[in-house]
């Protein structure tokens, strides 16, 4: 094509017009908008928020349902459903109750937008990315305009059935937590340690004697009863481990250490506060411990404190003394609780 036959194209004639533009694929433009007949019925509208309302509260009542059946259905129960066949009872009861729920919010909202809400076609040219302020102010009047069609100020009952829909029926991923494993009670404040179990050395499994730890030593201890052969023995000394060190007396800086401890021998968890590493780096000189994982350093001559480093709390301390038998051994437990700390705990 020839720019003389472009040029003649670009003006064909319309109407028997020559000379002016014709638009082959012309806006046909939006049709007529139709109202609905909760639009001029307001008994209709009556119905559709009725209808809307009570899918709100069927999710409520499927929500206390997902919680009844994690509550009263026992784990092992085995039903036999068509077309599945034996099933788990609570986890076919879970996924149902909670399937309705999710289900009956999302026909809820769908059948409030189809039958409620505003419906008017509203056109608009594109525009640049950065909106002018007109056009912004647009949208928020559009927005509050959106709000008040709604009627989610206006029809209170539908209001109120979907913020309980919507609170209620989150509720019940609560549960679920419950299925992360058991409970630690009390089992983070307290170790295997207990007045009377003496101290056995780590490296030869021998009770130990005051005569055993001489000054400027680091000696490992465990409780007594615990074996390596134990299935536990791992989660035992996960708490339990103990770390022994001898000071002079006049070395030690805080009196109850002092009297907590036996002619300078102290007793201290070797886990590490900050995220439960075991120490394991001992410098007589100073009778600082050394966390190799990230560099918490303690003062065992002044109770265990925190001197640098991460870590937020000072190393908790065992109280021993010696038995009948001339042994080292504990008069309870730590005092406080072993390793990290977390928001539960009481000390």
């Amino acid at each position: 094509m020839t720019h003389q036959d472009r040029n003649a194209a670009d003006h064909l004639p319309e109407s028997g017009k020559p000379g002016k533009a014709v638009d082959p694929f012309a806006d046909p433009g939006l049709p007529a908008h139709e109202p609905r007949r909760q639009d001029i019925d307001e008994l209709a509208a009556r119905h559709s928020e009725r209808v809307v309302t009570m899918f709100f509260l069927l999710a409520v009542v499927a929500a206390f349902a997902f919680i009844a059946c994690y509550v009263l259905i026992p784990k092992s129960k085995v039903v036999f459903i068509f077309p599945w066949g034996h099933v788990m009872a609570q986890n076919f009861g879970l996924g149902g109750t909670l399937g309705i729920a999710l289900l009956c919010i999302g026909v809820a909202a769908i059948h409030w937008a189809r039958t409620l809400m505003s419906d008017v076609e509203l056109p608009a040219e594109r525009h640049p990315i950065e909106a002018p302020p007109a056009v912004r102010q647009q949208v928020f009047d559009d927005f509050r305009q959106g709000a008040y069609e709604s009627g989610i100020g206006r029809r209170k009952m539908l209001r109120n059935a979907m913020l309980g829909a919507l609170t209620i029926v989150p509720l019940s991923a609560i549960v679920l937590f419950r299925d992360l494993g058991p409970l630690p009670e009390r089992k983070l404040e307290s170790t295997a340690w207990a007045n009377g179990k003496r101290l056995i050395n780590m490296n030869n499994d021998q009770p130990l004697r005051p005569e055993d730890i001489a000054v400027g030593s680091l000696t490992f201890a465990k409780p007594e009863g615990v074996q390596e052969s134990d299935a536990n023995f791992q989660e035992v000394m996960a708490k339990a481990a103990l770390m022994i060190v001898r000071i002079m007396p006049n070395n030690i800086k805080d009196k109850q250490s002092a009297d907590w401890g036996h002619q300078g021998i102290l007793a201290y968890s070797k886990i590490c506060t900050h995220v439960g590493c075991p120490i394991s780096l001992y410098e007589q000189q100073t009778h600082h411990v050394l966390c190799p994982c990230h560099q918490s350093t303690f003062d065992l001559a002044d109770g265990g404190r925190v001197i640098f480093g991460p870590a937020g709390h000072p190393l908790p301390q065992l109280r021993i003394a010696v038995n009948g038998q001339g042994y080292l051994s504990a008069l309870g437990d730590f005092d406080k609780p072993v390793g990290p700390g977390y928001w539960e705990r009481s000390a």
